[in-house]
């Protein structure tokens, strides 16, 4: 049996992961570590929370002592690091929180498990630290395009394929570090650190950096489910500047996969970018959001358009993200499953379907699940 811990495996990301392996690997031990800040929620997890190999605990990995204990309790095997603070205009007003919780967060789990497995007569034969990062570390890429060709247009990523993209410049393994903001500079020092073990002390470690998530059970402060949510109460629909910032969108339970075929199949001190090549400006975005939402309801189409509202621009917001994830596909076969609108229709469908896991959580009602379940544990 492989012990694996999973950090904030009660939040968005995490908890497909959690339930990917539970469900997957029933012969493996997932013990989901999370301190349920205001993002985690166990109602996230509800359908495997009996399952034989699963097991939650609920702690801080800043809390060395409390992590190096739990190393050794479960004999962990492996780390899928996830657990972080995330929100870019909550790192602005605290970004102290951000340091603490994304940099010596991170370096807490790393100590721990060198020392738990420096300790083993086997060291670091069959263990693995897995780190989950974001594209946000290498800044930002211009709006370029072929002269005489306005965006989007096509082009063509290294592993041959053709994709919409709003410029020319893509981020790769290999791109230069340029965080902008506190956020991303404090995963870019968590990054760093994870590098600087596997250089310094042998550790077995992988890095992987991601493209903007979107699916069921994503804290609704993030953009798709607030909408979703503004839509339905018919409530404004706040926008950015003039909503010409791209991201780059992957669907949750494709990254999950992706982290699973990694884990299992990356190459120790490697870093592997994951992206949808699924380019959107935030305007355009939302206007399909709003027709998707619109269609659901029954309302008129297009009608909610009129909730938009535009609002001042966040400070050092950067124009455009857009990775290039051949790497993945060609060294290990991942590549993202479903088609944007694909995405879009299924991540309304359940929102809409899970009304009461949104009225929790924007009342607050969420906060009080499970509140006394693991109170002595």
């Amino acid at each position: 049996m492989k012990n694996i811990i999973i950090t904030g495996g009660a939040g968005f990301i995490g908890s497909h992961v959690v339930r990917l392996f539970v469900n997957k690997y029933p012969d493996y031990h997932i013990i989901n570590l999370d301190k349920l800040t205001y993002a985690g929620n166990l109602a996230n997890l509800k359908d495997i929370e009996d399952k034989p190999n699963y097991t939650f605990v609920k702690a801080d990995i800043c809390d060395f002592d409390t992590i190096l204990e739990l190393m050794q309790k479960y004999n962990v095997d492996g780390v899928i690091h996830l657990a972080a603070e995330s929100h870019v205009d909550r790192s602005i007003k605290d970004p102290f929180t951000f340091a603490k919780t994304n940099v010596i967060g991170t370096l807490s789990m790393l100590q721990a498990a060198r020392c738990y497995w420096e300790s083993l007569p086997e060291k670091y034969e069959g263990k693995r630290f897995y780190h989950i990062s974001t594209d946000e570390v290498y800044g930002a890429l211009e709006m370029t395009h072929p002269e005489g060709i306005e965006p989007p247009f096509t082009t063509t990523a290294s592993s041959g394929e053709h994709h919409l993209a709003y410029g020319e410049e893509f981020f790769y393994e290999t791109t230069k570090y340029n965080p902008h903001s506190p956020y991303s500079a404090s995963k870019a020092s968590s990054d760093h650190f994870v590098r600087a073990f596997h250089d310094t002390y042998g550790m077995p470690t992988i890095v992987t950096n991601c493209s903007n998530n979107y699916g069921p059970y994503q804290f609704p402060e993030k953009l798709i489910p607030l909408f979703i949510n503004n839509i339905r109460n018919r409530k404004p629909l706040p926008v950015y500047g003039k909503g010409e910032n791209v991201r780059d969108w992957l669907y949750v339970i494709d990254h999950a996969r992706a982290i699973d075929t990694i884990f299992h199949d990356g190459k120790i001190a490697e870093t592997y970018n994951i992206g949808g090549f699924n380019e959107w400006k935030n305007i355009d975005l939302i206007k399909v959001l709003i027709k998707t939402v619109d269609k659901a309801l029954g309302n008129p189409e297009g009608s909610s358009e009129e909730l938009i509202t535009y609002v001042t621009d966040r400070a050092g917001h950067d124009l455009r993200y857009a990775i290039d994830s051949s790497k993945l596909k060609n060294e290990l076969g991942w590549e993202p499953s479903l088609q944007f609108e694909e995405g879009i229709e299924k991540t309304v469908a359940w929102y809409l379907e899970n009304q009461e896991w949104m009225d929790n959580i924007t009342s607050g009602e969420y906060e009080n699940y499970y509140k006394d379940m693991y109170a002595n544990r």
